[in-house]
C-alpha cells in the first residue's frame, strides 16, 4: 500500500508538475482532475497509466494519430437527470449528444488499432457503446441547435400554420404599404421595425386616417408608427401560434429527458473516460516537452537513474537557453544509502529532490526524463524532511520540527521506504547535532531503508565510508576557479571548500588564517585532504573525458572509413560487373558482324540463322532464370551504376580538357622557343624525348631511336638544346 504524504509532495514541488499538466490539458475536468493527480496504491494501476501515457506519446511519432478527445462538461445536466420532472435544455443536449459521438469516435479508433495502442483499447472497453442516446437526440434536434420540425406531428403542423400566418402578416402590410404610400401618409423612411414587428412610418398629421395600433413615436414626434390593422389580426394569429410551439418544444424536451434520465450513468462514465483521455493526452505533451520516457521497471529494490533531469528546472532552462546538468545515481540492496557532500550551491539539494521527484512521477503515471536504460522501482513510502520548516503557529522551531520528523521517519521506516533528508543533523550544536544524526543514520540502516542525504557533518561522511552497504558522493567543485560543476559522483565524499568560498567572496585572508588556528589541526588537514582528493578526481574526470570525446572521433573516423571502403568497393564490382558486361557485348557483336559479313558474300539464310542461333542459345546456357522483380532491379542497378560511370567519365574529360586548356594558355603566354636541327624535343603531354632531324615550314621530324614523326612545332617543348 503506497503512503505518501501531501508535506511530501509539496517538499518536492510536485503540484507544480501537476499545475504544469493541467495547464496541457483542453476540458476543464481535465484541468480540476489533473490538478489532484497522487501516487497510485498499487503496481498494476502504476503500469497501467504509465504504459497508457507512453502509447499516447508514441502516437505522436506515426500516422496513426488518435482523435481529439474535447468535449464540454455535463455536470450540470447529470444533476438535474437525478431530479424527477426536470427538463435538460437544448445546449445541454447538445452536449450529451457530441460527448456520446466522441466515446463511439475513440472506441472505433481503439478496436481498429488495438496492436498499436492495446492499454488504451483496453481502457475504453471497460466502457460501453450506446448508440440510443444520440440516435433520440439527433431524432428531435439538428445540428444547429433547434428542434426539429418532424420532432412531432403537433410541431410540425403548428409550423407550417405560423409560415401560411407570416405570409399572411407579409402580404397584408404590403397591400397597406402601398395603399398608404399611394395617399401619401408615409413618410420617406416609408417603414420601420418596433418590437420585432413591421410597422408603418406614418407622417403625423394622417394619424388618425390609417386604421391600427400606435406602436410608438419619433423623437421629433414627426413620424408615427402604427401596425395595420389586418397585420395586427394576424400577428395575433401567429402570437398564439407561438405560444402553442413553444408549449410542444416544452412537451418534446421532456419526454426527451424522461428518454435520457436512465442512461445517466453511462454519460458519466462517458465524461470519466474523456477526461481521462484529457489528462493522458496532456501527460504525453508533457513528457515530449521534456524528453520524458517509461523506464524499466525492477522487480526488486533497484533504481539506476541515469541522465536523469529535474524536469521543472529542465523546462525553466529550456526556456532561458541555458544548459541542464543531469545527474546519474544508482540505489540497489548493496549501496542502500548514499551520503552526499560539498559545497554549497554545488547542486545537492536540486539532486536530492530530483529524485524524489521522479520516484513520485512514475508511481503517480508520468513517465519521466531520463536514458532508456534506466531501472526503476516502486516504494511503500517515501518520507522527505526538505528545507526550513518553522512552525510559528505550533511553536516550533526548525530543529525541533526535524525532531519531530524524525520520530516520525523511525516509526514508520523499513525496507519499502525511500527517504530523503537535506542538510542532515543541521539546527542544533554540530557535534551533538551530528551524533545524533549519526545514529538515526544507522538506525535507517539498520532497517534496510533507502535514503539520500545530505551534509557537511565530517562524522557521517566517515560513517557512509565504514558501513558496507552505504556509499559517499560528492558534487564536483572546481579547484581553481572556485565554481560548481554541477556533477554528481559516487564513491568519495566531498569537501565543502570553507576557507576557499570564503576567500574568492572576498574575506580578507587574515581573518581566513585566525578562523583556521581555531579549528583542530587535524580537521583542517582531514578537511584539506578531501579538498585535494577532489580537485584530482576533478582533473581526472576532465582527462577521461577528453580520452573519451578523442576515443568516440577516433570510433566516428574508423567507421567512416569503413563505409567509404564498403563503398568503393562496391562500385569498383559494379564497374567490373559492367566492364565484363559491355566485353562480351562487344564479343558477341564481333560475331554478328562475322555471320553478317559470310551472309551478304554468299547471301545463304540457314547458315546465318543457325550461327544466330547458336549464339543465343550459348548465351541462355550462361543465364539464369529470374523472377520479373529480379530482372527489373538488376536493369535499375544496371542503369545506375551506367549513369555513374558516364558522369566519372565526364569528369575526367573536363578535367583533360581543362589540363589542355591550360597547357595551351601555358605554351601561348611563354615565349615560344626557336627551334633547331639537332635539338632534344619532347611533345607537350608526353615523356619520350627524341632529337630533331630536320624542319620544313612549322613542322619538325622527330627522331625517337626506333622511329621518327613528323610533328607541329606547337606542339613540341625544347628539353636540352645542342651545344
Amino acid at each position: 500500500m503506497v503512503q505518501i504524504n501531501k508535506k511530501t509532495l509539496e517538499d518536492l514541488e510536485f503540484p507544480a508538475v501537476l499545475h504544469q499538466i493541467s495547464l496541457r490539458c483542453v476540458t476543464e475536468m481535465g484541468k480540476s482532475r489533473a490538478a489532484v493527480i497522487s501516487p497510485f496504491k498499487t503496481k498494476e494501476d502504476i503500469l497501467n497509466n504509465l504504459g497508457q501515457t507512453s502509447e499516447y506519446l508514441s502516437s505522436y511519432e506515426n500516422e496513426n494519430r488518435i482523435p481529439n478527445h474535447g468535449f464540454d462538461g455535463i455536470d450540470g445536466e447529470l444533476q438535474l437527470l437525478k431530479v424527477e420532472n426536470t427538463t435538460l435544455e437544448i445546449a445541454g443536449f447538445k452536449r450529451i449528444g457530441d460527448i456520446c459521438k466522441t466515446l463511439i469516435v475513440h472506441k472505433k479508433f481503439f478496436k481498429k488499432f488495438k496492436e498499436y495502442y492495446p492499454l488504451l483499447f483496453e481502457s475504453s472497453e471497460t466502457v460501453e457503446t450506446n448508440t440510443e442516446i444520440p440516435a433520440h437526440i439527433d431524432a428531435v434536434i439538428d445540428k444547429f441547435g433547434e428542434v426539429k420540425d418532424n420532432a412531432s406531428a403537433s410541431l410540425k403542423t403548428i409550423r407550417q400554420q405560423m409560415n401560411v400566418v407570416k405570409g399572411s402578416i407579409n402580404k397584408s402590410f404590403a397591400m397597406a404599404l402601398a395603399t398608404y404610400q399611394g395617399a401619401d401618409f408615409l413618410d420617406e423612411i416609408r417603414e420601420s421595425v418596433v418590437d420585432n414587428r413591421r410597422v408603418l412610418a406614418v407622417k403625423a398629421m394622417y394619424r388618425k386616417k390609417i386604421k391600427g395600433s400606435v406602436m410608438g413615436a419619433s423623437k421629433t414626434g414627426s413620424i408615427v408608427y402604427i401596425e395595420p390593422e389586418a397585420t395586427l389580426r394576424h400577428n395575433r394569429e401567429l402570437n398564439n401560434l407561438e405560444f402553442e410551439e413553444k408549449e410542444e418544444v416544452q412537451r418534446i424536451l421532456n419526454e426527451l429527458t424522461a428518454v435520457i434520465r436512465p442512461f445517466a450513468p453511462f454519460l458519466a462514465d462517458y465524461q470519466i473516460f474523456l477526461a481521462h483521455m484529457d489528462i493522458t493526452a496532456a501527460k504525453a505533451k508533457y513528457a515530449s516537452e521534456i524528453n520524458a520516457i517509461m523506464p524499466v521497471i525492477s522487480e526488486g529494490k533497484e533504481m539506476h537513474l541515469k541522465d536523469a533531469y529535474h524536469p521543472l528546472l529542465y523546462l525553466n532552462n529550456k526556456r532561458n537557453n541555458e544548459k541542464t546538468f543531469p545527474q546519474t545515481i544508482a540505489l540497489h540492496p548493496e549501496n542502500r544509502i548514499i551520503v552526499i557532500s560539498g559545497p554549497n550551491a554545488g547542486g545537492k539539494s536540486i539532486t536530492l529532490k530530483t529524485i524524489g521527484l521522479l520516484q513520485v512521477m512514475l508511481q503517480s503515471g508520468l513517465l519521466i526524463p531520463v536514458h532508456p536504460r534506466s531501472t526503476m522501482c516502486l516504494f511503500d513510502r517515501i518520507l522527505t524532511d526538505i528545507g526550513d520548516n518553522q512552525s510559528i503557529e505550533n511553536h516550533l522551531s526548525t530543529y525541533s520540527y526535524r525532531l519531530k520528523n524524525m520520530n516520525g521517519f523511525l516509526r514508520k521506516c523499513n525496507a519499502n521506504t525511500l527517504f530523503l533528508i537535506d542538510e542532515f543533523g543541521t539546527g542544533s550544536d554540530p557535534e551533538l547535532g551530528g551524533a545524533l544524526a549519526e545514529i538515526f543514520l544507522e538506525v535507517f540502516y539498520e532497517r534496510k531503508a533507502y535514503g539520500v542525504i545530505t551534509t557537511h557533518y565530517a562524522n557521517l561522511k566517515l560513517l557512509a565510508n565504514e558501513l558496507p552497504h552505504a556509499t559517499n558522493a560528492n558534487m564536483l567543485f572546481d579547484g581553481k576557479t572556485l565554481e560548481p560543476t554541477f556533477q554528481l559522483v559516487l564513491g568519495q565524499a566531498g569537501s565543502s571548500f570553507t576557507f576557499e568560498v570564503a576567500q574568492k567572496n572576498g574575506i580578507p585572508y587574515s581573518l581566513i588564517n585566525r578562523a583556521k588556528k581555531k579549528v583542530e589541526g587535524g580537521k583542517v588537514r582531514f578537511d584539506a585532504t578531501i579538498a585535494k582528493m577532489q580537485k584530482e578526481r576533478s582533473k581526472m574526470a576532465q582527462t577521461g573525458n577528453r580520452l573519451q570525446e578523442e576515443e568516440s572521433k577516433a570510433r566516428d573516423e574508423a567507421m567512416k572509413l569503413e563505409a567509404l571502403n564498403t563503398k568503393m568497393k562496391s562500385k569498383l564490382e559494379n564497374y567490373q560487373e559492367l566492364y565484363d558486361h559491355n566485353q562480351r557485348m562487344i564479343y558477341l557483336g564481333n560475331k554478328v558482324n562475322t555471320a553478317a559479313e559470310r551472309y551478304f558474300q554468299d547471301n545463304k539464310k540457314r547458315p546465318l540463322v543457325s550461327v544466330l542461333l547458336r549464339i543465343v542459345e550459348t548465351e541462355n546456357s550462361k543465364r539464369k532464370k529470374k523472377t520479373a522483380k529480379e530482372v527489373k532491379v538488376q536493369r535499375q542497378k544496371k542503369a545506375q551504376v551506367e549513369q555513374e560511370v558516364l558522369k566519372e567519365v565526364k569528369v575526367i574529360r573536363q578535367k583533360k580538357k581543362t589540363v589542355k586548356k591550360r597547357a595551351e594558355t601555358t605554351a601561348v603566354n611563354k615565349p615560344r622557343p626557336v627551334f633547331k636541327i639537332g635539338d632534344r624535343v619532347r611533345m607537350l603531354d608526353g615523356k619520350a624525348v627524341g632529337s630533331i632531324d630536320s624542319l620544313e615550314k612549322n613542322k619538325a621530324i622527330v627522331n625517337y631511336g626506333i622511329f621518327t614523326t613528323n610533328v607541329g612545332l606547337e606542339q613540341l617543348e625544347l628539353v636540352e638544346a645542342k651545344k
